[in-house]
């Protein structure tokens, strides 16, 4: 007698799994596996990952771009510095900047770990004015290049040069130079301070 009840219990399992309760109203049938005498439906398989991230799609690069980003910090003018030569600025919003004049310096980042970064410039034109600039890149292809660009005139009719000689004269008495046109341009984060070094100590403020 012992040894039939397995068979016994074996084959009203077995009837057990045949009957499927775990079909799922009509859908696809769940596995059902037998377990000590039980009935034990198998885990649903997990539902496709809904992180945006993994589903947007995937952004093109400009291959342009990407050849800039692997120069730097090194920009495509590099050359171009201390040499006197016809520029063109470009100013988002504005007319661009044509004049004859030198590049003094520029700078960028040593690299761009989220595949962006800046540009800044400073220029001397011929007449005695400076130009800053300032462009932000990205090596996607839909998202086009941002540039800035101001200039600073050192005559005192000129209307950039009043409101920030006005400015400057409610703090300080010396008159207003290029260099505070550019601080105010460029401010001083870590990129405009690499710029202000490769203009020697011009910028650096001494104390006693």
């Amino acid at each position: 007698m012992s040894s039939e009840r397995p068979e016994q219990f074996s084959e009203n399992a077995a009837g057990t799994a045949g009957h499927n309760p775990g079909k799922d109203d009509g859908s696809r049938p769940t596995a059902t596996v037998v377990v000590h005498g039980e009935a034990v439906r198998a885990p649903e398989p997990e539902s496709k990952s809904k992180d945006p991230e993994k589903s947007a799609p995937v952004k093109e690069v400009s291959a342009a771009k990407v050849q800039l980003q692997r120069r730097l910090p090194a920009l495509h003018d590099d050359a171009d510095v201390g040499v006197a030569k016809e520029h063109i600025v470009i100013r988002d919003g504005k007319a661009d900047l044509a004049f004859t004049g030198t590049l003094l310096a520029s700078a960028a980042p040593a690299s761009a770990p989220k595949d962006q970064w800046q540009e800044y410039r400073i220029y001397e034109t011929h007449g005695g004015k400076h130009v800053f600039s300032k462009v932000s890149r990205s090596v996607f292809a839909e998202d086009p290049d941002r540039h800035e660009a101001e200039v600073f005139d050192p005559a005192p009719a000129s209307v950039p040069s009043q409101l920030l000689r006005s400015a400057r004269d409610l703090t300080r008495s010396h008159p207003l130079t290029w260099m505070d046109a550019a601080v105010a341009f460029f401010g001083y984060d870590p990129l405009a301070k690499t710029l202000y070094r490769k203009l020697s100590g011009q910028f650096e403020e001494h104390i006693s």
